[in-house]
């Protein structure tokens, strides 16, 4: 039963669209005829209807997962206030996030007007307050100038789905404050977030209690579930060495405040007959450790990770309580049920796939099963069944998995065990005394523990990439870890290590000799393209660094490389230093070999280590695998900024690519008067983001190409691509592609001459919460 509500949840969350208002009536229909008709068998559920029972909380499943989602997506934000100035009545609705360039908070819109007229969105939005900001403290209500969006991020094969994670959320647009001057603080009280509010108070204390280093970023996180201190690098470190579950309030932190209140209590009762009499010592303690254990996630805010663990443990806690005894599989199933009922989108979330899974690996590889005597190599045993069970998963989720992690997770987990009770203990003296010394200890030892994490995450085995497999690969993996953690009673165990092999034999597919395959990815305001051929690869510019530590190399570049198999870049082009080119150049290279690098302004440039960077000059060439590659600007060192952009022409057997960086409008004249005959391709990626101060005219129609692609930010203030580039384009009878739109965009530069089709991302990784701009005329894909 719980599978089958669980069912129609995912398979609502499924969907590529929201469907229309009929839905719920349909599915309320078909729940309620099917629960009636089983309910009038009083006594013993007859088999013939235990189908259309499970068809009934099927449909159950869905329309509360149709009723959850609407929150969000029945009333969107409305595409035509894009870009204009709102004013919003609300309070703050989550801890301010001080990222240095900027406050980062949630807030809760009770009002929106436009120009003096009321709109209907309501909701809860994320913004960013960048410059003359207050102190701004939990509840705050305010009068606020906004420019607001639509969720909208980067959509891409193998990235993050942002806009997934902000509707998992329930955040209905994003934006950032317009005129921080106009701001009106209206009441200065909590209102409905008091323990936010609470929380924000104690942040500050301990923020003003502990020393410089990583411990304060971590106290918080493991005291109060607030992350935001932490940076990417650091977030890199945890992942490298598997441990991001030991930073981020989860199962193994509530189950370890819930297991010692449980132990004390426990062994404290039983010591007073007066009150075993009243009330059995173990009812006893898991009453209070249940009430411990929601404390806990008071504390951390009620995360949606710790509200999953919270429930799952809510359901042994009670079961204990009630004196009943609960059979592994069937909590595990009631807790599964509980999740969703408390939060159906935990389904999108990949901590709910892995909590689930590390749970039932532990049931399906220990569980009735004679229990080694050590209590050494019962712990390797369990860290065995979690590394092996969860490594295909992991590999499916993040295309890298780290081979360290389980002999990691072998040391710290018990230790872990041990310190979290301490830090919460000293930070509770600290704070309730004031008392920065109760804080010094702790700082020591998350500070070393910190620094051994980082050098162990430098090992090459730390962050191992696998991506790109075919489904019957996942499938064979999947098997093979179930057939490892059989009972030894099952033959041929062995076979299971056969089954994981293809995991590492198995290579995505690739273009084959004299073919290309191009990819415009979707960076924001920036550009980054990938080509590549049969065995190699070239990445031409890799988008945006900003101060904050994000970097698009990091964040678009590198996990599509994983995704598609790739586990280095043969050459990074760059074709000028401006930052949003440049920026994610220290990114990727912090994530795989870069083996080459060029550029139109390499002086500028900070190359990865070991690696000079090169200037890239017309003449040069090269051929790999059958595509010819060639270089038609700059002519020498003279240009600067835009106009240093190397100009690359890619040409396979069948179609050529013309990638210009940001060229101005006298870099193309020039070069439709040196090599006119040297520009002509399929497929052109229009000059500085689609500024009229490029893709003039005259050279539009020396490229003559059948698709113009742009790669701009979606509702980007500068208005790129220009409407008089558009007209251009739409005169000289060529499709147009853009990031905005239509997410990144791939090609296969075929062997032999063909028709050329794109593909976007958004409308292959369409789903319920995708966001879908309206593609102004400019960007229309009109076939040629």
């Amino acid at each position: 039963m719980a599978l089958a509500f669980a069912t129609g949840c995912g398979g609502f969350a499924a969907l590529p669209r929201l469907p229309g208002p009929w839905l719920p009536w349909l599915l309320a229909g078909v729940a309620s005829v099917l629960l009636l008709a089983a309910a009038g068998w009083r006594r013993r559920l007859p088999v013939a209807l235990a189908p259309a029972l499970l068809v009934s909380l099927v449909a159950a499943g869905a329309l509360w997962a149709y009723l959850d989602a609407c929150r969000v997506l029945c009333s969107p934000f409305p595409e035509q206030r894009v870009n204009q100035t709102l004013v919003a009545v609300g309070r703050v609705a989550s801890l301010p996030q001080d990222k240095g360039y900027a406050e980062r908070f949630l807030f809760r819109i009770e009002r929106l007007r436009a120009d003096g007229e009321p709109l209907g969105f309501r909701g809860l939005v994320r913004l960013s307050w960048y410059r003359e900001r207050p102190a701004l403290r939990v509840g705050q209500r305010w009068r606020l100038s906004l420019r607001l969006k639509p969720p909208h991020g980067f959509v891409n094969p193998g990235g993050f789905d942002y806009e997934g994670w902000l509707f998992q959320r329930g955040i209905a647009a994003t934006g950032h404050v317009r005129d921080p001057e106009a701001a009106v603080r209206l009441t200065a009280g909590p209102g409905p977030y008091r323990l936010d509010h609470w929380r924000q108070a104690l942040r500050d204390r301990l923020a003003a209690l502990l020393p410089e280093g990583p411990a304060a970023a971590l106290v918080p996180a493991l005291v109060l579930g607030d992350r935001g201190g932490l940076t990417p690098a650091q977030w890199e470190v945890f992942s490298r060495t598997g441990t991001s579950h030991l930073i981020a309030i989860s199962g193994l932190h509530v189950g370890l405040v819930a297991g010692a209140v449980l132990l004390a209590v426990r062994w404290s009762w039983s010591r007073f007959p007066r009150l075993t009499r009243r009330l059995a010592a173990p009812r006893a303690a898991a009453g209070v450790a249940l009430l411990a254990a929601a404390g806990y996630a008071a504390l951390a805010g009620f995360s949606i990770s710790t509200q999953r663990a919270l429930a799952m443990l809510a359901v042994v806690l009670v079961a204990a309580m009630l004196g009943r005894t609960l059979r592994p599989w069937s909590g595990l199933a009631l807790a599964l049920l509980a999740v969703l009922l408390l939060d159906p989108a935990s389904v999108l979330s990949y901590g709910f796939w892995l909590s689930f899974a590390a749970v039932a690996m532990l049931l399906y590889a220990l569980s009735q099963r004679l229990a080694p005597p050590f209590a050494l190599v019962r712990w390797g045993r369990a860290q065995w069944a979690v590394a092996v069970g969860l490594l295909p998963l992991l590999l499916f989720f993040f295309a890298r998995a780290s081979l360290v992690a389980p002999a990691v997770n072998l040391v710290l987990v018990p230790l872990f065990g041990l310190l979290l009770p301490v830090v919460l203990l000293f930070a509770g003296l600290a704070l309730a005394g004031d008392w920065p010394w109760a804080l010094w200890p702790v700082a020591v030892v998350l500070d070393a523990g910190y620094a051994l994490l980082a050098a162990i995450a430098g090992w090459e085995l730390a962050g191992v990439t696998l991506g790109g497999r075919a489904l019957w690969v996942w499938l064979a993996a999947g098997g093979g870890a179930l057939l490892l953690l059989a009972p030894r009673g099952v033959p041929a165990r062995w076979l299971g290590l056969v089954l994981l092999l293809p995991l590492a034999a198995a290579r995505p597919p690739a273009p084959p000799p004299g073919a290309a395959q191009l990819t415009m990815l979707d960076v924001g305001q920036g550009l980054a393209v990938v080509v590549r051929t049969a065995g190699h690869t070239l990445v031409y510019d890799m988008g945006v660094g900003w101060p904050s530590g994000f970097n698009t190399g990091t964040v678009v570049v590198a996990p599509y490389l994983r995704h598609r198999g790739v586990g280095g870049v043969d050459i990074a082009m760059v074709s000028h230093a401006d930052q949003d080119h440049a920026g994610g150049l220290e990114g990727l290279a912090a994530d795989l070999p870069v083996r080459r690098v060029l550029s139109g302004e390499p002086q500028a440039l900070d190359a990865p280590a070991g690696v000079a960077a090169e200037a890239c000059r017309a003449g040069d060439h090269w051929r790999w695998d059958g595509v010819e590659f060639r270089v038609l600007h700059p002519s020498g060192p003279a240009q600067e900024g835009n106009d240093a952009s190397c100009v690359l022409h890619v040409a396979a057997g069948g179609a050529s690519v013309l990638l210009t960086g940001d060229i101005e409008a006298g870099v193309e004249a020039a070069l439709v008067a040196a090599v006119p005959g040297a520009l002509a391709a399929d497929v052109l990626l229009a000059s500085h983001h689609g500024s009229d101060s490029s893709s003039t005219a005259a050279f539009l129609r020396a490229v003559d190409p059948d698709w113009v692609w742009f790669s701009a930010g979606y509702a980007n203030r500068f208005g790129f691509p220009s409407a008089d580039v558009v007209a251009r384009v739409r005169a000289l009878g060529a499709a147009a592609a853009s990031t905005a739109t239509d997410g990144g965009v791939t090609l296969r530069l075929p062997a032999q001459p063909g028709p050329l089709v794109p593909t976007g991302a958004r409308e292959v990784r369409q789903r319920l919460w995708r966001h879908r701009p309206r593609p102004a005329d400019a960007t229309s894909r009109a076939p040629p």
